[in-house]
């Protein structure tokens, strides 16, 4: 087991390959072996870029740039990495191998464990996550909370002395949040490791930590201390910048009752299995979306809500059941298949936001990838324009208009996800955890934007953990449960 590391930061900056401003600028601080912290900050701040730096994974080639010294026990972050473990914002960057199991094993084999001692650090990790099923579980098979334990199981079973943790529940359902929760305050009263934590929501993360620091962007530490100091002296100024305070809550729009209208998508039975799967990844589910109406999906990891996201969105074909379009959907051809449609048709028709938003990035900058759907829709030059303008205005993205996608901040990616699917105006919207990564800020912005499009007559279905986005926005909720072996 490794003993805990110490952290050291001089001045250090990086700056992202292509971009010309600066994802951090003059971060100085220290972290004491065995210290945990708690990295605050509005969305674009720099707390990834900073963890990915701890973690040894920037590479200042192809035009990137550091400044100042980054030090783990006098070691730069590379030579350090065998001492380090990382849980990314997005599970699937660092989910490598086809069985669960193997994936646990494969980050041990690397460091050259001993084969009969693999096994033993394998099933004490799965288990410590509550991981729920056999080694042998296919990866590909996994929810994204399934594969947020997987990950987290991966990193404890090399018993890292720095563990850094990006957002670590987003993908969890508020059970498995709470046993994360608990499972780390393990981790920590062992102070078997220095720990790095970056959580927009900090109520559940404030117990676990001794110090809270918060980024802010360009700017470097604006505020550093105990928990209870930094909120007392700064939360207006940390509320007025975006970021999530204790006891804050967000006001919900106003709400406008009974406007539900005609039935736009329409999931009857619908069920589906993955191929080779010997359970459905969704049990029998009916469901409609109405113009003018929001439906959250809600219910815990693995019970199929991105599936059937998938599936409403006319991006997967049933295995059972059927979805097809309302009359006015389908230019009044009622009970039209949606999965059977062009793409051309099916763009201008329903929007998806998928729950990994790299999944959907397909052009060189944020600009580019605003014009593609429009442009698909054959659209005139000035029209993509205008709607590629109001778009990065509408979700704060106008700074990064230039910027490869593949290199914004989680919340930001998640914006620009969210402006694609708008970008052809739909009628339907199907989005999957549209406010992961997002600050208190822009939380509050994709809460009145989603309720002023059901105003504007759109169909909404979101897919959610988030209970307080979900009481705020939903006119309807449904709750799926885990399929059981016989259900498709």
């Amino acid at each position: 087991m490794s003993r805990p590391v110490g952290v050291e930061a001089r001045g250090w900056g990086w700056r992202h390959a292509g971009r010309r401003a600066w994802a951090l600028r003059d971060v100085s601080l220290r972290v004491e072996p065995g210290e945990r912290v708690l990295l605050l900050g509005p969305s674009g701040a720099g707390k990834s870029t900073l963890l990915l730096g701890l973690a040894g994974l920037l590479d200042a080639s192809g035009g990137a740039a550091e400044a100042g010294t980054l030090r783990l026990d006098r070691e730069t972050p590379r030579a350090a990495r065998d001492r380090t473990g990382i849980v990314f914002q997005d599970p699937e960057t660092q989910i490598v191998m086809g069985r669960a199991g193997d994936d646990v094993a494969f980050g041990l084999e690397n460091r050259c464990v001993p084969t009969d001692a693999i096994w033993p650090r394998v099933d004490a990790a799965l288990e410590a996550v509550g991981f729920g099923h056999q080694r042998d579980r296919s990866t590909v098979a996994l929810s994204g909370g399934e594969k947020q334990r997987l990950a987290l199981a991966g990193v404890l079973a090399l018993a890292p002395g720095l563990l850094l943790l990006d957002e670590p529940t987003a993908n969890l359902d508020p059970d498995g949040a709470e046993r994360l929760w608990e499972i780390l305050r393990e981790v920590a009263e062992r102070r078997s490791a220095t720990m790095v934590l970056v959580e927009h929501r900090v109520e559940a993360a404030l117990p676990l930590v001794d110090r809270v620091v918060v980024l802010a962007p360009g700017e470097g530490v604006v505020a550093d201390g105990p928990p209870v100091d930094v909120f007392r002296r700064h939360a207006t100024a940390l509320a007025e910048a975006g970021v999530w305070v204790p006891g804050a809550r967000a006001e919900p729009p106003a709400r406008e009752s009974g406007r539900a209208g005609e039935t736009l998508v329409l999931a009857e039975e619908a069920t589906f299995a993955y191929p080779g799967a010997r359970h459905p990844a969704l049990a029998r589910t009916s469901v409609q979306l109405r113009s003018a109406e929001v439906v959250a999906v809600t219910g815990p990891n693995g019970s199929g809500k991105t599936t059937l996201a998938l599936l409403l969105g006319g991006l997967l074909r049933p295995t059972g059941g059927e979805v097809v379009a309302g009359e006015a959907l389908a230019a009044g051809h009622a009970h039209e298949p949606i999965a059977g449609w062009s793409a051309e048709r099916l763009v201008g028709a329903v929007g998806s936001v998928f729950q990994e938003p790299e999944h959907q990035f397909l052009a060189g900058s944020v600009r580019a990838e605003l014009a593609i759907g429009p442009e698909r829709l054959g659209l005139p030059p000035a029209e993509v324009a205008r709607r590629v303008r109001e778009l990065l205005e509408r979700l704060r993205l106008d700074h990064l208009a230039e910027a490869n996608p593949f290199s914004l901040s989680g919340g930001e990616k998640r914006r620009l996800s969210v402006a694609t699917a708008l970008a052809t105006a739909p009628s339907v919207l199907v989005l999957d955890e549209p406010t992961f990564g997002q600050d208190r800020r822009t939380w509050s912005e994709m809460l009145s934007l989603l309720a002023a499009l059901r105003s504007a007559g759109r169909a909404i279905c979101v897919v959610t953990h988030d209970r307080e986005f979900a009481t705020a926005l939903a006119d309807r909720s449904v709750r799926l449960a885990p399929p059981s072996p016989g259900s498709a």
